[in-house]
C-alpha cells in the first residue's frame, strides 16, 4: 500500500509541476499569434493602387506616366546590342573567373 501511495504522490507532483512550469513560463509573453498593429492587412495592400515604380533601366523613381512611357519605348525599340568586340571581351572575363575557379594558382 505504502508503494501505490508513494506512485500517486509522484504522479500528482509531476503533473501539478509541469502546470506551474507551463503557466509561469508564460507570464506576461504577449500574444505572438497576431501581428503587430501598425501591419497593414494583405488584403489592403492588394487593392491598393500603385503610383510609384522604378526604371528597369537605371533604377530611378518613376511616377506612373513616366513607367508606362519607358514600357513602350522599350517594346517598340529593344536597347542597343553590344558590339562583337564588347562581347568577346565579356566572354574572355567570363571564361578566365571559371579557369580560376578550377585552377587558383593560375592566378595572372
Amino acid at each position: 500500500m505504502g508503494e501505490r501511495k508513494k506512485i500517486f504522490l509522484f504522479g500528482v507532483l509531476s503533473i501539478s509541476t509541469s502546470v506551474l512550469v507551463w503557466l509561469f513560463g508564460h507570464w506576461g509573453k504577449p500574444v505572438m499569434a497576431l501581428p503587430p498593429p501598425a501591419d497593414i492587412p494583405e488584403e489592403i495592400l492588394r487593392t491598393e493602387i500603385i503610383i510609384d515604380a522604378r526604371s528597369p533601366v537605371d533604377g530611378k523613381p518613376l511616377n506612373a506616366a513616366e513607367y508606362a512611357q519607358l514600357q513602350e519605348q522599350l517594346q517598340v525599340s529593344p536597347p542597343p546590342k553590344l558590339s562583337a568586340e564588347v562581347r568577346q571581351t565579356i566572354y574572355l572575363i567570363r571564361l578566365r573567373r571559371a579557369l580560376l575557379q578550377i585552377f587558383p594558382f593560375l592566378d595572372i
